[in-house]
């Protein structure tokens, strides 16, 4: 479990921390990067996911400070491109989430871990598997994004069961996810 030292998303992610930590905003690491962290199973993923309580928190003007270039809010993220003088496109992105379902919950519990070289803050097993699985339910996100969200519920419930039971009803919900993802597959399939 970790974050490999070679992994492209290091040095932006340790850039993106330490603003954080200077400003001394709350934050919990979400999304791939920390199912990298939370799991044996290799994972990949092409951005940095950071959850806060709400964007106002997000501090502009430091990130600015830092090279972060901000790229625009959407419903759900607040974005930016890592500094460096690579092509936009080559420079990792980092999305913030807020006032999500279970992002307040996600942030104030995150624990302290270390991730080689620094330390930083990483959303608890429980509040990533409530997260994936909002994110797995969304039926605005696209279907591809939904299934590896229900892939990263799976590996969370099969390395943390106790955790997973605390969930009464995560069974029936993947099972109806399962079925809606596959019907949404198959859909696809025919219109092609």
């Amino acid at each position: 479990m970790g974050l490999s030292p070679s992994d492209t998303k290091q040095q932006p992610l340790r850039a993106v921390v330490a603003v954080l930590e200077a400003s001394r905003t709350p934050y919990a690491l979400i999304g791939g990067v920390a199912m990298q962290m939370l799991s044996k199973e290799p994972r990949t993923t092409l951005d940095i996911d950071l959850a806060v309580r709400t964007f106002a928190e997000i501090p502009r003007q430091a990130l600015e400070k830092a090279g972060f270039v901000h790229e625009g809010r959407h419903a759900h993220s607040d974005n930016w491109r890592a500094p460096g003088d690579a092509p936009r496109s080559r420079r990792v992105a980092v999305q913030f989430s807020a006032q999500d379902v279970g992002i307040d919950a996600a942030v104030t519990r995150a624990r302290l871990v270390d991730a080689g070289e620094f330390q930083l803050r990483l959303a608890r097993p429980g509040d990533m598997l409530v997260l994936k699985l909002a994110a797995a339910e969304e039926p605005s996100r696209r279907a591809s994004k939904r299934r590896q969200d229900l892939l990263d519920v799976v590996t969370l419930a099969e390395q943390y069961p106790k955790v997973a039971a605390q969930l009464a009803d995560l069974q029936e919900r993947l099972d109806r996810l399962t079925k809606t993802l596959l019907t949404l597959s198959r859909d696809r399939g025919r219109e092609r």
